[in-house]
């Protein structure tokens, strides 16, 4: 698959019918803070320039990907049951070229496939979702052994920066005393957050051993990524799988 060399294509031991891909900020339209490639069409971004990123983005894909409206919480919906509009934070397929997709601008994408290729999935991991179980939920609905399943750690916010308050860091650990080791104290009420490290964590808790990816840090990368923490107005990445029948 022949991608814009700024986007990145994952790293992971998915098999050869398997294809997936993440935008960076680079190779669309769109100007100003949502400079280039936004896909985001609730940031106040021109519609116009969010169309044709949109159609630069369709070139590389099968079909129309199946964007979800999110928010922040654990549904996950599989294609079948898909409609414009729907909100979830997760989407799973088991038919080939049914492109999954979620957006980000530091929350975590995970992406997830099946050893056997024959159901793939992505989920949107931001910390809500992650301490509401979008993971465990996901891999439910993939209907497959987690130990058969593979899980790739898209760009999110990185462990140095990711500052949080002590409603998160007790969520967490009142939920898995062993989440302490991923919050660093950063101050009064404050705690570093390793949001790679709680989904590392939870998905081995859950079966799934095969994890990769987790080494970007979307605050700090000013140059590749979007980071609405870091600019507080800022445009929307995105993390596309899908399934073919024949290595593309």
């Amino acid at each position: 698959m022949k991608l814009p060399a700024e986007w990145l294509m994952p790293d992971w031991d998915a098999p050869p019918t398997v294809n997936s891909f993440i935008t960076t900020r680079h190779g669309g339209v769109s100007k100003g803070v949502y400079s280039s490639m936004n896909l985001g069409t609730r940031v106040e971004d021109d519609p116009e320039a969010v169309r044709c990123n949109r159609s630069i983005v369709n070139r590389h894909l099968p079909a129309t990907p199946l964007w979800l409206q999110q928010v922040h919480g654990s549904r996950v919906v599989d294609s079948s049951e898909w409609q414009p509009g729907i909100e979830a934070d997760a989407i799973v397929t088991r038919d080939c070229d049914r492109v999954c997709v979620i957006m980000m601008a530091d929350c975590l994408p995970v992406l997830f496939c099946s050893n056997t290729s024959t159901v793939v999935a992505a989920a949107h991991a931001g910390w809500r979702g992650l301490a509401a179980g979008v993971l465990e939920n996901t891999i439910v609905a993939m209907q497959a052994p987690p130990a058969s399943m593979n899980a790739y750690l898209g760009p999110a916010i990185g462990a140095s920066v990711f500052e949080v308050g002590d409603d998160v860091y007790e969520r967490f650990c009142r939920q898995d005393e062993t989440a302490r080791a991923s919050f660093v104290v950063h101050g009064p009420g404050k705690w570093l957050c390793d949001l790679y490290a709680l989904a590392r964590a939870r998905l081995q808790r859950a079966g799934v051993a095969r994890v990769w990816g987790g080494e970007y840090c979307t605050y700090s990368d000013t140059t590749r990524f979007f980071s609405h923490r870091r600019d507080r107005v800022s445009g929307r990445m995105a993390a596309f799988i899908w399934r073919s029948e024949a290595v593309t």
